[in-house]
């Protein structure tokens, strides 16, 4: 059997192609169903934290994305390979829109070979605490943010795709099965291995018309899509403006009101930082300069826990193995601010989950006139508050936790 193609037939390097693309995608697809479902079970706040579960949704998805990333270098060989050979003509192209149809379909499945391995690629490279492809290389991608709006668009742009390419799989099917079962002509026989014994087609030409046909069922998917939102469009962490409670200390002549500022946090998933930040919190503050080293005031600052985003595993956090925020809807850190000799640190306890436990919160202080800056941060361990107790190790989550904070504040007159 040649290599190339012919006017006739199809040569055996296109039938490698042909079928190897088949086997992958249809393995692909099974994949990233299941995955979907583990995905969707773990964002559950009912889900206890199973790291079993967790490890098969990660080895899922991986083989999904490696998977992917094959589809999209044979497509763009398949397609390569395809412009340097004649195209086998059609067995009946009399038959106008069946002709059209084939065509359009064809055009579809090209297209969608590429772009729905690339759309995941992007969300992936987008995605933080991801489950990682496997190979040296693609974990990122140039000119691909890490940005949970970028995720959350290509999310969205990957099942469109997909569900079209899906759509062109099963007409694609169904006209080889019509062709082989129906007419009882060679179509689907010369893309099988050895020789078809295809008649030679008869003279025809092609026309722009199929392309422009694909354009318009991509141009209405990707609108249907926009349609029923699924690119986003949501407020995101990073974008979202905190929310921080104007409210005053003890109403002393120490007392400060906080104006602006941010706490957030920064954890370890599947080997890659995943940082995000509180949407809601206030402090309460008295603090007073003092001359010489030693105690300078208090503190008290409450978070409201569910206003937590943490990138695509916002909801996997609120769950009953991890902050359970459905119990535990706050945190509580009180302190005395002490001056040190350089600097100043917050020494009390912090209350999440129900469980109490001793921090110092380091940090620099900026006084200018009424207004003060401060800056700080600290490492928690998660297990010390029962976050993730069905992981005791840090193959899936780290145990480090940074906590950063930063705030302005203004004396009250």
């Amino acid at each position: 059997m040649p290599g190339q193609n012919t006017f006739q037939s199809y040569g055996s390097v296109a039938k490698t192609f042909h079928w190897l693309t088949a086997l992958l995608i249809f393995s692909a697809f099974p994949l990233g169903y299941f995955a979907n479902e583990l995905a969707h079970e773990i964002q559950s706040p009912a889900f206890d934290g199973s790291q079993a579960v967790i490890e098969r949704a990660t080895l899922l998805f991986s083989l999904h994305k490696t998977i992917g990333v094959t589809v999209f270098f044979t497509a763009l060989l398949r397609i390569l390979w395809a412009l340097s050979q004649p195209k086998p003509g059609l067995l009946h192209p009399d038959r106008k829109a069946e002709a059209l149809a084939a065509e359009m379909v064809h055009w579809l499945l090209y297209g969608s070979l590429v772009a729905v391995p690339l759309s995941g690629w992007v969300h992936h490279a987008a995605t933080t605490g991801f489950a990682p492809i496997w190979w040296p290389f693609g974990q990122t991608l140039p000119f691909v943010p890490q940005s949970e709006a970028v995720a959350e668009m290509s999310a969205g742009l990957h099942w469109v795709l997909v569900w079209t390419l899906a759509g062109a799989l099963g007409l694609h099917i169904a006209g080889a099965l019509k062709h082989h079962v129906i007419d009882r002509d060679a179509t689907l026989r010369r893309m099988l291995p050895g020789g078809s014994g295809a008649p030679q087609p008869p003279a025809q030409s092609h026309s722009l018309m199929p392309l422009l046909a694909a354009l318009l069922v991509w141009a209405g998917a990707l609108g249907g899509g926009a349609a029923i939102g699924v690119f986003g469009g949501k407020q995101t962490a990073g974008t979202a403006t905190p929310v921080v409670a104007a409210k005053p200390g003890g109403g002393g002549a120490g007392s400060w009101t906080v104006q602006s500022g941010t706490v957030g946090i920064s954890v370890t998933q599947m080997g890659s930082a995943v940082s995000g930040s509180f949407g809601e919190w206030d402090a309460v503050i008295n603090f007073e300069e003092p001359a010489a080293p030693g105690p300078a005031g208090d503190v008290e600052v409450t978070i409201a826990i569910p206003s937590l985003k943490l990138g695509t595993v916002t909801q996997q956090a609120m769950g009953a193995d991890y902050f359970d925020s459905a119990s535990f809807p706050t945190a509580l850190f009180k302190a005395e601010i002490e001056k040190l000799a350089d600097g100043y640190e917050a020494d009390g306890t912090l209350t999440i989950k129900g469980q109490t436990v001793p921090v110092s919160l380091p940090f620099d202080l900026a006084l200018d006139g009424t207004t003060a800056k401060m800056t700080g941060g600290l490492t928690l361990n998660r297990l010390d508050f029962g976050i993730g107790k069905s992981l005791p190790d840090e193959s899936s989550l780290g145990f480090a936790v940074e906590v950063a904070v930063e705030l302005e504040a203004e004396r009250e007159e």
